[in-house]
């Protein structure tokens, strides 16, 4: 039996039915667990899970999750999955959040990170999250930076600060692939949503991404094809999750069109 096949612990392959004290005792403000625990009764009623046992997904220590964006709703379902893994998620979300009625309470008192892209702050954001990491915390990065514009709801090209934070703190980078979530709420536009039957959410985790051959490098090139290859990566779960091959072409959301994917560095 290879390790990866091993059986693992029970809280390990806790199910969303399981209690929160079951499935994640790992100490947090207990602000932010009264929320999970409702959070997880509600999407308990509202959606059927679909998870796998989050086998690549680190049970200790600093760990960064990259995962596609489909939906307004998918930040609380793949928190959902990454909780009942025993993972508390710190998200790299929009700082507009903050200043969203009720939503900018929740982000602010469970320690998200706020991100002010293209503004002098942006590095700040990098560095609570390296913090974060440091103190083994796990940290979940959306690299699109927004819900895929795709036309068919593929990953979009990715931002490279996941990729960088990867490289400079030396933390595994796991893809998490998700699918389902925008029956709840939709994807960019308004949408009712669908309760019945109840949408059926999906998520996978994957091997954490390779970038063994470029430890020690911070460079631009080095950034680039980490990027490439977590992009690839996420990517990759998705497709297994709706069992068609992924385009040859990535959506980039400047150009409002797909471009080729860079080739990988041999």
């Amino acid at each position: 039996m290879a390790p990866q096949d091993a059986p693992r612990p029970d809280r390990r392959v806790a199910r969303a039915g399981l209690p929160l004290r079951v499935a994640n005792p790992n100490p947090v403000q207990p602000f932010y667990r009264r929320i999970a625990v409702f959070a997880g009764w509600l999407l308990r009623r509202l959606t059927v899970q679909d998870w796998d046992d989050a086998r690549h997904l680190p049970l200790t220590g600093g760990v960064i999750v990259v995962a596609n964006h489909i939906s307004n709703a998918d930040p609380v379902v793949v928190a959902h999955y990454l909780i009942w893994s025993g993972r508390w998620p710190r998200f790299l979300a929009k700082s507009q959040l903050w200043s969203v009625p009720l939503v900018g309470r929740i982000v602010a008192a469970t320690g998200q990170i706020p991100v002010r892209r293209g503004t002098h702050d942006a590095a700040t954001s990098l560095a609570a999250a390296r913090d974060a990491l440091r103190a083994g915390e796990c940290v979940l990065v959306y690299p699109e930076g927004t819900i895929t514009t795709d036309p068919d709801d593929w990953p979009m090209s990715g931002y490279p600060g996941a990729a960088r934070l990867a490289l400079a703190t030396g933390a595994p980078l796991v893809p998490v692939g998700q699918w389902g979530a925008r029956l709840l709420l939709g994807g960019k536009k308004p949408a009712w949503p669908r309760l019945v039957p109840r949408p059926v959410v999906v998520l996978r985790s994957g091997p954490a991404v390779d970038l063994s051959d470029l430890a020690g490098r911070e460079d631009e090139d080095a950034v680039g094809e980490a990027t490439g290859r977590m992009m690839a990566a996420i990517t990759a779960e998705v497709a297994g999750i709706r069992g068609v091959p992924a385009p040859a072409d990535r959506f980039d959301p400047r150009l409002g069109r797909r471009v080729p994917r860079p080739p990988a560095v041999t």
